[in-house]
């Protein structure tokens, strides 16, 4: 098959581009590279530099003609789409809109769509949040992928445009960008590794900070590769159903720090207030992932925070 995968300069997209790849599926790349790298870019794929809100998106569909779009493109941090509704609205729900009608134009047979679990249910009451959760989203960034859900479901009803949604939990790996609630793991082990003591925010009722459930980027891509054929008209959490503190993933990288023999300034942290749109808790339940698309996570925290540390330490050694 022919996937264009937007966004596959960043972070996850690029080791899904690179999964596909690997399965033996023919690759398109669209990127803007604001927040992605070249680096990232499998040479084996056909790249194309342009922003998904582009007119200019249409030539490449007619051109590239794809089977599958996976759409991982996003403005991506909670604190920035509060700051700025306007601009997330723009890339999150217009590049959306852009990118559907071009699927119905040049006949895709699916579309993947990268949607939020670890947003998108709000503060829910239900804990750990399953699919059937209704959304009570509380950022701008949440409210609109649970609108780019809204659409699909329309585009399907009104054209036929098959879809799968994909609602990720804070997945963490190697090539994270460290911006974004998202990238905490990344960015407290650059700190770390440049001496620089990390900030856990916190409410003042929650000492170890909020709680996550972080999934690790080789995890996710399996999810990708099974929503190719699996999940038609679904949404699926992907997570790990296991609630992480700030402090305890942090505690978790001083460990890993002290075994692996790396200098540390001190084991203890600073704190500070939460910030915008921060959620005090979120865990989702994947058991509908387990039974539908056959997907579970297989990497722990541990294993996945020692590849983090690893890829760093080498980015900074080659620098």
């Amino acid at each position: 098959m022919k996937v264009l995968i937007t966004g596959a300069a960043g972070f996850i997209a690029s080791h899904v581009a690179d999964a596909y790849l690997k399965a033996g599926h023919e690759v398109v790349i669209i990127d803007n590279l604001v927040s992605g790298y070249q680096r990232n870019i499998n040479p084996q794929a056909t790249f194309y530099h342009m922003d998904i809100c582009d007119p200019a998106l249409e030539q490449v569909f007619a051109k590239e003609q794809p089977d599958i779009v996976n759409h991982h493109a996003a403005q991506v941090s909670v604190p920035r789409s509060i700051s700025n509704p306007l601009y997330d609205v723009e890339v999150n729900v217009k590049g959306l809109i852009n990118i559907l009608e071009c699927c119905v134009k040049y006949s895709v047979k699916k579309v993947i769509f990268i949607s939020s679990g670890g947003a998108i249910y709000g503060e829910a009451t239900e804990y750990p949040t399953t699919e059937n959760y209704a959304p009570k989203p509380l950022s701008v960034y949440a409210i609109n992928k649970m609108v780019g859900e809204s659409y699909l479901y329309f585009y399907h009803h009104q054209y036929g445009l098959n879809y799968t949604v994909l609602r990720y939990a804070n997945v963490y790996g190697p090539r994270q960008v460290s911006h974004g609630e998202a990238g905490v793991v990344s960015l407290f082990t650059e700190q770390m590794l440049a001496g620089v003591t990390p900030t856990i925010f916190r409410y003042p009722d929650q000492p170890e900070g909020m709680i996550r459930d972080y999934v690790y980027v080789g995890d996710v891509v399996q999810a990708n590769l099974l929503a190719l054929e699996h999940g038609e008209g679904q949404a699926f959490n992907i997570g790990t159903c296991t609630p992480t503190s700030t402090l305890k993933l942090y505690q978790e990288l001083v460990r890993l720090f002290t075994s692996l023999h790396l200098p540390l300034v001190t084991s203890l942290p600073l704190f500070g207030i939460a910030r915008q749109g921060d959620l005090r808790n979120s865990m989702l339940d994947f058991s509908k992932a387990r039974r539908n698309l056959g997907w579970e996570p297989k990497v722990n925290l541990a294993e996945g925070l020692a590849n983090v540390i690893s890829y760093f330490s080498q980015l900074r050694s080659n620098a």
